[in-house]
């Protein structure tokens, strides 16, 4: 007997042998048969869709859970545009804290809606013998007071109290980590909103390191929220490559750097697991920080990579070399050459043709380097509302000859090149759909349509999501698609979105989803 029957729908499954589907059959969380192999089976619930269509559940393969529900969770100045009203919201932060001297923070910040950035100075008038932390919306900036300034040493650069990359790390190290029990109940609130917009899976970018780890016992509150069922869909965890410290392994291993025990890529289960190693190269658009081979437009400068090329390349070769798989972030062109010259230097050390080594975000990449990602077999996980939001902008910044450049899609996939969406929640809107509209038509907010060519088509973006980031973070076997025997992960969406007009896909109702074979938020039957 079935658990489940669900009938009365178009299932599009992304299985080439079986592409579309009326009826699917599940048991015990697993696909068990299409079609006429289920539809005369006894099944325990039978549910009937309606007409509605079917896709294999989202895959996020690059998402930050704490971060947002932190976000969710604290006062936000999003949306202001004058300096006057962000230091209005900082004030009222710091007047609902009753411990003198204690840290408030304050996110939402971003200079280009003020015209500027913030100073120390500014936040000093406002902060009431408190220390104040306003997170950049990037993730790779932040402004801070004086009496946060007084704790930095001396060495450390800032701007007028705005530090970037390695000296925003600074800072954050000045608090206390957060509890594994805050954030349990974080990655919670996170985890619901993905859920929400049909995500059954994701990839958590980034746990226990200095720029976006929020403990260095981060792991052990994930496995807090699966203990205590705040984990309703599949989380892989990458794992920051300044954990990594020395080991004396056996010298046959050749592993000169490791987590303790030797821990890597591949270890958990369907629920929980360790993924990619995750390496930053540069920093991010947003704060003018990615590493570009060419200045900004307008700027004297081309940003910054997030250490001298030799040591970025050493911590490469060295996450090779202990048999993970990679996760390189890197936006600018000039850190994607950092990153390709060290991956093809760590293949040829070790070769590894099925590494699945992968370069976070690819935001700017030119065409001579397009061969060098398909040679090393390097996949390109990109967010594509980033454009959708922050496109305008972002073309300004790169200029007529590199915007077309920007988070590309044909350009990979006429290389053969493995393209996979995500979101890197919360930088920006997480939404799959949203995501799968803008990488078909290429159109910011403003309707700017930004490197056009690079538009690919409505099925190939429905794949990013699916099948291409299963294969991504090495779930292949059990995800990405409606084939028996793979996980029950699915979404039921409202419409199908390679019948409406792309304008319409980003506001397809997500009907519900479906993790392990039940509806999520529904007890068992």
């Amino acid at each position: 007997m079935l658990c489940t029957r669900l009938t009365n729908a178009r299932f599009l499954t992304m299985d080439p042998d079986h592409p579309v589907a009326h009826e699917l059959g599940i048991w015990r969380g697993r696909i068990v048969g299409l079609d006429e192999a289920v539809a005369a089976l006894p099944a325990r619930e039978v549910v009937d869709l309606q007409g509605a269509t079917v896709l294999p559940g989202f895959i996020d393969s690059h998402v930050h859970l704490p971060w947002t529900g932190f976000k969710q969770n604290t006062a936000s100045m999003a949306g202001c545009t004058r300096i006057e009203d962000a230091l209005a919201v900082v004030a009222e932060a710091v007047a609902a804290r009753n411990a003198p001297g204690s840290w408030v923070s304050v996110v939402g910040y971003d200079q280009r809606a003020l015209g500027r950035h913030l100073t120390a100075a500014e936040l000093d008038r406002v902060s009431q013998g408190h220390k104040l932390y306003v997170l950049h919306d990037s993730g790779h900036g932040c402004v801070v007071n004086t009496a946060v300034l007084d704790l930095l040493a001396a060495d450390v650069p800032h701007e007028n109290g705005f530090l970037a990359e390695g000296a925003m790390g600074a800072a954050r190290a000045l608090r206390l980590p957060y509890s594994q029990e805050e954030l349990a109940q974080s990655i919670g609130r996170a985890a619901r909103t993905c859920v929400a917009e049909g995500i059954t899976a994701c990839a958590e970018a980034g746990i226990g390191g200095a720029l976006f780890g929020h403990t260095p016992v981060e792991l052990g509150a994930y496995q807090l929220a699966r203990d205590k069922g705040l984990l309703p869909l599949r989380v892989q965890l990458m794992v920051s490559a300044d954990r990594l410290r020395p080991v004396a392994a056996h010298e046959a291993d050749g592993i000169p750097r490791a987590l303790d025990l030797g821990l890597r890529t591949g270890f958990g289960d369907d629920w929980l697991s360790v993924g990619a190693l995750k390496i930053f190269t540069d920093g991010g658009m947003m704060a003018r920080t990615a590493a570009l081979s060419a200045p900004y437009e307008g700027m004297d400068h081309a940003g910054q990579l997030q250490d001298d090329p030799e040591v970025l390349t050493r911590s490469i070769v060295d996450g090779h070399l202990a048999g993970w798989q990679l996760a390189v972030h890197a936006i600018g062109d000039r850190a994607a050459d950092v990153a390709l010259d060290a991956l093809e230097e760590a293949q040829r050390l070790r070769p590894r043709p099925d590494a699945r080594h992968r370069i976070e975000h690819a935001g700017l990449i030119r065409p001579d380097q397009l061969p060098r990602f398909a040679r090393l077999g390097i996949a390109a996980v990109v967010q594509p509302n980033f454009l959708r939001y922050f496109g305008d902008d972002y073309a300004a910044i790169t200029g007529e000859e590199r915007a077309p450049w920007l988070y590309r899609g044909r350009g990979f996939l006429d290389h053969g090149i493995t393209l996979v969406g995500s979101s890197d929640r919360p930088v920006t809107d997480g939404s799959p759909l949203r995501a799968v509209q803008f990488m078909v038509e290429r159109a910011s907010e403003s309707g700017r349509l930004i490197g056009p060519d690079e538009g690919i088509t409505v099925d190939e973006a429905l794949y990013a999501y699916t099948v291409a980031g299963a294969r991504a973070c090495r779930w292949e076997d059990s995800a990405g698609s409606l084939t028996p025997g793979k996980r029950a992960d699915l979404v039921v969406l409202g419409d199908d979105p390679r019948r409406v007009d792309v304008s319409a896909i980003g506001d397809i109702e997500v009907v519900a989803t479906y993790v392990d074979g039940r509806e999520a938020g529904k007890p068992a039957v």
